[in-house]
């Protein structure tokens, strides 16, 4: 069966070859680590992703699978694209026990529905309201996080009195400009979606802090979507992998920070790391496949790519008076929308 649904022709030539970097033998287990959350923990972004009969997108290029090879810790990977915080305290913490040595976790833009907010701000102006998008996910980031995400760490400390527990937040992932011919992102709107992401690492980070839990919050600068070496994903094929760190930056961004902070000395990915994470992948799809049905309780979380040949876009566009075969007139009304929705705010447009 295969494991992947995609492996690349080099991690076959080092599978074949590398029998000798296996994982260790039981008998030789090490220190259990339990990695909660969301997307940005599975490891979606990465294009490979364990067949666990869920649609939670777990990879071992995402950093709890590099931590753990890198340290030869024993990985519970139960993180799952489309988490909440009430998707983890249902379905993930029954992993946690009073043994469990280290746990990570990552949480909280699901709830703020950012990957819908992102579906929406891709779309013309004319046909969407990005503004209003991002009021509501930065109302429910400083109303209702923090409650949440406090009684969650609660429970995670009950679980697991003993263990490390680092707390991973969430990459600025624009730049400024929009290298994507397919989507309408503006200067103006990346700012304040990254601004949203520096918000919900405040958050996560003040109630991280209270629990006694690390935080970190990954810096992609100069790494970010549209950038030379991007360390994640703009749009992307398949599109689910859109807007999520890729491999580098779960080795490169991730890795680093959440290595230290679990282990208390520097993590860094080798290939023989990649080729153990590698290696690992029956033993943690045959673990997670025992989850199944729970996991399948979460709806993965979905960027929906701008359709404007739909019935909507077709509406607002005549709506707009916007010539859909034409991308100067689409473009032309993107701009002219968009200023009005930032002026009714009470924001400049930047």
């Amino acid at each position: 069966m295969m494991i992947f649904r995609r492996r690349s022709a080099a991690a076959v030539v080092l599978m074949l070859v590398g029998g000798i970097l296996s994982a260790p033998p039981a008998s030789a287990a090490g220190p259990s680590y339990v990695a909660l959350g969301d997307s940005y923990s599975s490891g979606t972004g990465t294009r490979a992703y364990l067949v666990d009969g869920s649609s939670c997108q777990r990879s071992v290029y995402a950093y709890p699978s590099l931590v753990a090879s890198a340290r030869g810790y024993v990985l519970n990977l139960r993180a799952c694209s489309g988490a909440t915080i009430a998707d983890v305290a249902a379905t993930q913490l029954g992993a946690l026990t009073p043994t469990t040595a280290y746990v990570s976790l990552s949480v909280g833009g699901n709830d703020a529905a950012f990957v819908d907010v992102l579906t929406e701000c891709a779309k013309p102006a004319w046909m969407s309201d990005c503004t209003a998008a991002i009021d509501r996910a930065q109302a429910v980031i400083t109303s209702r996080l923090p409650a949440g995400l406090s009684s969650l760490y609660r429970q995670i400390r009950t679980r697991a009195p003993q263990a490390r527990v680092a707390v991973a937040g969430y990459p600025r992932i624009f730049n400024g400009e929009d290298c994507n011919a397919a989507t309408w992102f503006s200067p103006a709107e990346e700012v304040r979606l990254n601004a949203t992401a520096d918000l919900l690492n405040h958050t996560t980070a003040t109630a991280a802090a209270a629990a006694g839990f690390t935080f970190r919050a990954p810096a992609f600068t100069g790494h970010a979507v549209c950038d030379d070496v991007e360390w994640v994903n703009g749009l992307s094929n398949p599109v689910s992998d859109s807007y999520h760190p890729n491999r580098a930056g779960h080795a490169s961004g991730y890795v680093p920070l959440m290595g230290s902070s679990l282990t208390g000395s520097p993590v860094g990915v080798t290939p023989g790391t990649v080729q153990a994470a590698e290696l690992s992948a029956p033993a943690l799809a045959r673990q997670q496949a025992a989850h199944a049905v729970q996991d399948s309780r979460i709806r993965p979380e979905r960027f929906v790519l701008p359709d404007l040949k739909s019935a909507a876009a077709r509406t607002a566009a005549a709506r707009a008076g916007v010539d859909l075969a034409d991308p100067a007139s689409i473009d032309r009304a993107d701009r002219a929308v968009e200023a009005r929705q930032l002026a009714r705010q009470g924001r400049p447009d930047r």
